[in-house]
């Protein structure tokens, strides 16, 4: 199922893949030029409902208005909100444990609005962690966006990732896979990741 949700950059696109019985949700975002039909995201999509774990496929309102450019942080983070408002109140079980992700710039998103959504956990796919270096401008990292998550959090990474693997932490699990940031070499690993991870982070729903 494919809706529309209003935010203050204009209307998000949301793909519903909703498990039969779900005992958690799971929204995730897309990367910077990409949509969500990336092949990771797909894969984590499979691997989720297989788990009893229903998935919103989040289209930030940039790539919805036919932009290939991403939006500025702060339109990104308040657009990716407003969806995770949206679906908690109509579409998705708002008892629902809810975990947040998506692939790179996607990633960073639900880092930086994690505790904003409610969610219980954080699934990271090719995080960015250190941005193509500039002539002149000392290395940059984003690894804040990743400790100032307080969630459990998994990270999936190519093992030849140009922008680098981040370290794992008490309570952020890190998975390097075959491949580069495209996570395409081995989708089965990047699958049995996700599914190994999601058990101890889905709290069974409450009767």
């Amino acid at each position: 199922m494919t809706i529309e949700i209003d935010t203050p950059s204009g209307r998000a696109r949301v793909h519903l893949h909703a498990a039969e019985e779900p005992r958690a949700a799971l929204a995730l975002g897309h990367g910077a030029g990409g949509g969500v039909e990336a092949p990771d995201l797909v894969a984590a999509t499979e691997a989720a409902r297989s788990q009893a774990v229903s998935v919103a496929l989040v289209e930030q309102p940039y790539r919805v208005a036919g932009r290939r450019s991403p939006a500025r942080a702060p339109q990104l983070d308040a657009a990716w909100t407003a969806v995770i408002d949206g679906l908690r109140a109509n579409e998705l079980d708002g008892d629902l444990p809810l975990i947040v992700g998506g692939r790179s710039l996607g990633a960073r998103v639900a880092c930086r609005t994690a505790e904003e959504t409610g969610a219980v956990a954080v699934l990271c796919l090719a995080f960015p962690l250190e941005p193509p270096r500039r002539a002149g401008r000392p290395p940059q990292s984003r690894l804040p966006e990743l400790e100032a998550v307080m969630l459990p959090m998994l990270v999936v990474q190519g093992e030849r990732d140009p922008f680098g693997i981040p370290p794992p932490s008490p309570s952020r699990e890190v998975v390097t896979v075959p491949g580069d940031h495209g996570l395409k070499a081995d989708l089965e690993a990047v699958a049995a990741a996700v599914r190994a991870w999601l058990p101890g982070v889905v709290v069974k729903r409450r009767r």
